[in-house]
């Protein structure tokens, strides 16, 4: 018997092995996403070694020096190596996105879950929230938040800022879903063997949604990232911080058009192209894995 059982272990986990392999040669576009989002990992990680944190920003370099062997990507018009700026902004973006997009997800799905699980009042009441928030203007009220905090502005608290409206949009998406799940027949069948709301929302429902929470939380990184680009742009971020951003506010600030410092306009532009693509994406590759529909056929 236990022969049985040892011969038969590796016989599935290489089945499932193939079977991964499969579904990924059918899902390409979440296999490049998570290849472009691991390019831009990878460059920040290993870069960092090549410019310590201490001689990140050297302002008595040469200014506006295009790429070159000594300066990889250039200076910019105060003489700060762009190289060093790309590594940590790159990875300061990142930060700003993850820690909005978590929080704006991780609140959202709690108001979901518990509005679309119990429904009645509780339901009614979340969703006039939901559609009277959903119409109030983001980058208005960011702004107005931004302006009263920037003097004590950080990444961590830029982050904060943008994931106090950043749990709208998936409170709206994931409601709908519990609603159509909560009258599945896995959970009837759960609801007549006594199980208790926590025990289905946890052992029957999240385990199901874990493909559209991950496209979710990408969704939610995405947006924080764009909305923080958005405020730093307007000169309401961290000016000590080299995140994209505050690059491309420098960047216009300084007239890098008109003084045609082309590597200082093309670099923060690519990243973030690299970036957004990415997440798009592996956002299109998870939706694909969340609904049977959307997947291609072998």
């Amino acid at each position: 018997m236990s022969a049985v059982t040892s011969t038969a272990a590796p016989v599935a986990s290489k089945r499932s092995r193939i079977e991964f392999g499969r579904y990924l040669r059918r899902n390409p576009s979440l296999v490049i996403g998570i290849a472009m989002i691991g390019v831009l990992l990878l460059f920040t990680l290993i870069g960092r070694y090549f410019v310590p944190w201490d001689n990140a920003f050297p302002l008595t370099g040469p200014r506006s020096r295009p790429p070159s062997a000594e300066w990889w990507f250039g200076t910019d018009a105060k003489g700060r190596d762009l190289f060093a700026v790309m590594v940590y902004g790159t990875l300061l973006t990142l930060k700003i996105g993850l820690i909005a997009g978590f929080l704006g997800l991780f609140i959202g799905t709690i108001i979901a879950f518990v509005s679309a699980y119990y429904g009645g009042w509780i339901d009614a009441t979340v969703r006039v929230l939901v559609d009277v928030f959903i119409t109030v203007p983001t980058l208005l009220v960011l702004v107005v938040v931004a302006s009263a905090i920037q003097s004590s502005m950080s990444t961590t608290m830029m982050a904060m800022t943008i994931a106090l409206l950043a749990w709208r949009e998936p409170t709206r998406q994931i409601r709908a879903q519990v609603l159509v799940m909560r009258e599945a027949p896995y959970v009837l069948v759960a609801r007549l063997n006594g199980a208790s709301p926590f025990r289905i929302i946890f052992r029957e429902l999240i385990p199901n949604l874990l493909p559209y929470l991950g496209a979710s939380l990408i969704m939610a990184v995405a947006s924080a990232v764009l909305a923080s680009i958005g405020l730093e742009a307007l000169g309401l971020g961290v000016p000590s911080e080299p995140t994209l951003g505050m690059t491309i506010y420098w960047m216009m600030n300084e007239s890098a058009f008109l003084l045609g410092i082309w590597w200082w306009i093309l670099e923060p532009v690519t990243v973030l192209v690299i970036l957004f693509v990415g997440l798009y994406l592996i956002t299109t590759g998870l939706d694909e894995l969340a609904n049977p529909r959307l997947r291609r056929s072998t």
